[in-house]
């Protein structure tokens, strides 16, 4: 399933309190899910990849294999496609979840401009106002970034089917220690 995800990220006082948004909707534009997460103490850049995360999150449990990504952050779209470095330690973190998450789905993602991305703008903004997340249909399991780096990996699959690294018992190894040729007897033959 094909699906469009627009998302956003925000920090009142950066760092102070955040929220992350996401709006999905399907190739006809009808909103299958939105959410603006509220975030007490956070950075943009981390309310951002927050965003990103969270959209996946959702994308898996609605199945979506093709994912039409766009957001304002011209700095996470960068660090996503490896065009920029990642020098921040707490962003690098992120991006390996983040790209844990992304792992069997089939990504395109691109800059917009902010008036292009009105909808997660709006989601986050809200959720700042109130103090809490919002949503409709928003994610029904929030796993945490430890159950995320453990989870089996999509990369694991061969044909539909989950394959695991072969451990076979070792053969006992053979003597490094050079044996005298044996005399041929007088009653071998």
């Amino acid at each position: 399933m094909q699906v469009k995800i627009n998302m956003d990220g925000g920090s009142r006082g950066n760092p102070g309190p955040g929220a992350a948004a996401y709006v999905i909707r399907d190739m006809q534009g009808n909103i299958l899910s939105q959410e603006g997460y509220f975030i007490p103490h956070c950075t943009n850049n981390q309310a951002e990849y927050t965003a990103l995360k969270l959209a996946l999150i959702k994308c898996k449990e609605l199945g979506a294999t093709e994912l039409f990504i766009e957001g304002d952050s011209l700095l996470l779209v960068k660090q996503f496609t490896g065009e920029y470095k990642i020098k921040n330690p707490d962003l690098q973190a992120r991006m390996q979840v983040i790209r844990r998450l992304a792992q069997g789905f089939t990504i395109h993602i691109k800059h917009v401009l902010r008036e292009f991305n009105k909808a997660p703008d709006a989601l986050a903004n809200k959720a700042m106002d109130l103090q809490q997340s919002v949503g409709f249909h928003p994610i029904k399991h929030l796993p945490d970034d430890g159950e995320i780096m453990t989870a089996p990996s999509k990369n694991n699959y061969v044909n539909g089917v989950a394959v695991t690294s072969v451990v076979r018992a070792s053969t006992p190894k053979k003597s490094s220690k050079k044996q005298k040729p044996v005399e041929p007897s007088l009653f071998d033959f």
